[in-house]
């Protein structure tokens, strides 16, 4: 069993749209079994993107890449990754088959283990892929985690995934919009103008433009609460991107015992993506140009 190969796990298309199948277990990243088509995809997206996030960017993100000779020429091994990272923040990456379960994946997070799908997209899904894979993982995730204070916001969220997990599907899904509206969709105002941070965003030519250029969506100040009560899209660019102030203010933000906020929050009704409340702090009240109305999560 030492010599199989790791599976690649991937969502079904059925007609009722995609089903998430996940993995579990840690496997070893099966380097030496990379495709010279393997590498070139990774190589196409890194330069793509390398190429259009100056000025986009937070100074961090891009720092990271930079330390980790993400664009040294073909896919990186994460044993040479590892050596940086657990000497800088005490991270470590795990390669993994595919999308884990929410109680697996806090427990990685919890003890400072990134998990990071080994297999890479298909040249033609180099614009689109339903699920994130080894480049959206990587290079998408994995440069914020040299910041300590991202870093320890990561440990912190998935403590409190174990612990939400516990209390009921309702916690669950208010910590899960924290997770999507930060980590994968957040923005930062800084000194320098409005810069991404998110994994989502960074990994994705398309959305990286989207999210500061265009006049559609909402940006709107960071508040904890606010976040957690709000619905996202899956199938589109975000409606509302959410704005910290600083990684300080987020971590900040993991600090309190969230059990009495998922309390109060049962009891309201969750937000629309695309609402703009009275007491939000509006960078942008996106003018709504092509939004669906229907299918937020």
């Amino acid at each position: 069993m030492e010599n199989t190969p790791p599976r690649r796990v991937e969502h079904h298309q059925t007609d009722r749209g995609y089903v998430p199948v996940y993995a579990t277990g840690v496997v070893e990243q099966p380097w030496a079994s990379y495709s010279r088509t393997d590498h070139d995809v990774w190589d196409t997206l890194y330069k793509r993107q390398r190429e259009l996030l100056p000025g986009r960017a937070c100074r961090e993100f891009l720092a990271g890449v930079e330390r980790f000779g993400l664009g040294d020429g073909g896919i990186p091994k994460f044993a040479d990754l590892n050596k940086v990272l657990g000497k800088t923040t005490g991270w470590e990456l795990v390669a993994v088959e595919g999308l884990l379960p929410d109680e697996v994946f806090f427990d990685h997070l919890a003890n400072r283990r990134f998990p990071v799908s080994w297999w890479i997209r298909k040249p033609e899904q180099l614009d689109y892929l339903s699920e994130p894979d080894l480049f959206h993982d990587l290079f998408g995730h994995v440069p914020l985690l040299l910041n300590p204070i991202f870093a320890d916001y990561m440990q912190a969220y998935g403590r409190g995934g174990m612990k939400a997990f516990g209390i009921g599907p309702e916690a669950l899904m208010n910590l899960t919009r924290l997770y999507w509206y930060t980590v994968e969709f957040g923005l930062i105002n800084t000194d320098e103008g409005m810069r991404i941070y998110g994994a989502g965003i960074v990994s994705s030519k398309g959305e990286s433009i989207y999210c500061l250029d265009s006049p559609a969506p909402n940006r709107i100040g960071f508040g904890l609460e606010r976040v957690m009560n709000t619905r996202y899209r899956i199938d589109t660019y975000q409606q509302t991107y959410f704005v910290i102030d600083s990684f300080e203010q987020l971590f900040d933000a993991t600090r309190p015992d969230f059990t009495p906020i998922y309390a109060q929050l049962k009891q309201q009704t969750a937000h629309a993506a695309a609402d703009v409340l009275v007491s939000d702090r509006v960078f942008n009240r996106g003018t709504r140009e092509g939004f669906a109305t229907d299918a937020d999560t």
